[in-house]
């Protein structure tokens, strides 16, 4: 054995592999987080070149940041006064890239694509976050799994960093096997074919519509997925209940919180939250019921909730959007990422779903002797420019999706869609949505007026500004059908937004 200490790097992936997921998560919820970000900014101020200037700039002493008051006072850094002011190297500790031995890309739906190099050290914070996942909802530690990584490869963040994670937890010693077809469908459905029945589950990794639309393909293909007891993981975007229940029913989920979990992450920093079991019996619970999801996040859309490790990721909301700080290559010091959410803390969750007689997870749905991890949860929204004005009313992607996966509309269309404002040649307004059809459907008479009704009665449900602004006789949405992958609304291979201005 050597007599030689090991090096930063060798001693976290030690700690990692060797840590069982209870003792790790314990002492997090046991950690003094707020210390522990501070000292983060002090080592930033002397180490990080580009955080010292940013900080002289702004007229900010160091010194002077010796408690949490203070450090609730730092101006928050963003991308465009800091990732896009300064160069790569100087927002490295150091002022190097020398401690990086990756980097990622983000998708640049916002602006231009910015380079995130980080450390295989660094994504074992990320992989805690797939180990609670894998651990607690999938049982992956006690079942052979094969996990089908569906996230585009390359340089793009989704692919990489979800492979490599799942990797350290086969190091870590979980009958994990890892395949990397990517976003390719063909060969997705191929892996499946092949490797699925030798395992006891099988995991699928991607984005919501493109898991859906393989799902779909297999089944279409003959593919019988319930025998391979599919689980889902999720990241990228927003989605219903109603949603998560389709899928469960396409794929025969026996246990719907158990069976599928989505990841909050960014490229910038990581995955930031996931859910767990418990966030996913308490959205499905709030999906049922409107109001109490109103009175928890203030709108009537549904938001992502997860739950996140504080001494990992700390958040702070600034004027209803989320600020994060996180140690990394590029570490983050009270970081706008400009996601619309908030945060509720562990106890404030249990006191809340009591104020509504909740009083045992079994009325959630959760087996008697289910005990959830006392972590904080975070809400998103998303980015708060997805939305599309109509007549005042504030009309969220979401809640458009609500009306696209009743039984009947899911039987024809793939849950994909546009929504935009229209003027007619009158001068008055309309609400506009383009929907994509399932790979073989043909447009029928009875398609458009069935969608109609059914988006416009879950925007009644849903959304109080839209029933309460628009005039009765303009609340049914104009619908257009548009064949799979049409050219001009639903392109191939490119990352769907679903609204146009």
């Amino acid at each position: 054995m050597s007599d030689f200490p090991l090096p930063p790097a060798a001693e976290a992936f030690d700690r990692f592999v060797n840590t069982p997921l209870d003792r790790l998560l314990a002492e997090s919820v046991a950690a003094d987080a707020e210390s522990k970000f501070l000292q983060l900014f002090q080592r930033c101020a002397a180490e990080v070149p580009a955080y010292r200037d940013f900080l002289a700039a702004r007229r900010v002493d160091p010194a002077q940041v010796n408690d949490y008051a203070a450090f609730q006072n730092l101006p928050l850094m963003g991308k465009a006064d800091y990732m896009q002011a300064y160069p790569l190297p100087e927002r490295c500790f150091g002022g190097s890239l020398r401690g990086a031995d990756r980097v990622a890309v983000s998708s640049g739906s916002t602006g231009t694509p910015t380079f995130w190099p980080r450390s295989a050290a660094d994504e074992l914070e990320v992989a805690l976050r797939f180990e609670q996942v894998f651990a607690d909802s999938f049982r992956a530690h006690r079942r052979s799994t094969l996990a089908v990584v569906c996230f585009a490869l390359g340089n793009w963040v989704g692919g990489i960093f979800t492979t490599s994670c799942c990797w350290h937890l086969a190091r870590k010693g979980y009958p994990l096997m890892v395949a990397t077809p990517g976003n390719n469908k063909a060969e997705i459905l191929r892996v499946v074919r092949e490797l699925a029945p030798h395992f006891e589950q099988t995991v699928l990794l991607g984005y919501p519509p493109f898991v859906k639309d393989v799902i779909d393909a297999g089944s279409a293909e003959g593919i019988d997925w319930a025998a391979y007891r599919p689980k889902l993981v999720f990241a990228g975007e927003v989605f219903s209940e109603e949603w998560r229940s389709l899928l469960g029913r396409r794929t025969g989920s026996a246990n719907i919180c158990f069976d599928s979990a989505s990841l909050y992450g960014t490229a910038d920093g990581g995955v930031l939250g996931n859910e767990t079991p418990y966030s996913v019996a308490i959205r499905r619970w709030l999906a049922a019921r409107p109001d109490a999801a109103r009175a928890l996040f203030g709108e009537s859309r549904l938001p992502t909730l997860v739950q996140y490790d504080p001494a990992s990721r700390f958040f702070e909301v600034h004027d209803a959007t989320l600020v994060v700080s996180g140690a990394s290559s590029v570490p983050l010091l009270r970081y706008h990422i400009a996601d619309k959410g908030g945060l509720v803390a562990f106890a404030e969750m249990q006191e809340f779903l009591r104020g509504y007689g909740v009083t045992s997870h079994t009325e959630l749905g959760l087996p008697a002797d289910f005990r959830p991890r006392a972590l904080p949860f975070v809400f998103v929204f998303g980015r708060a420019d997805f939305t599309v004005s109509y007549y005042g009313a504030n009309i969220y992607p979401e809640n458009v999706t609500v009306g696209l996966e009743q039984p009947q509309i899911a039987a024809w269309a793939t849950g994909k869609f546009v929504l935009q404002t229209r003027e007619t040649a009158d001068g008055d307004k309309e609400l506009h949505i383009a929907v994509e059809l399932l790979p073989g459907v043909e447009p029928a008479a009875e398609m458009v007026p069935a969608i109609a009704e059914s988006v416009k009665t879950q925007l009644l449900r849903l959304n109080s500004e839209f029933a309460n602004y628009t005039p009765a006789e303009r609340q049914l949405p104009q619908i257009t059908l548009h064949g799979f992958g049409d050219a001009e609304y639903f392109p191939v291979g490119v990352k769907h937004r679903y609204t146009r201005r």
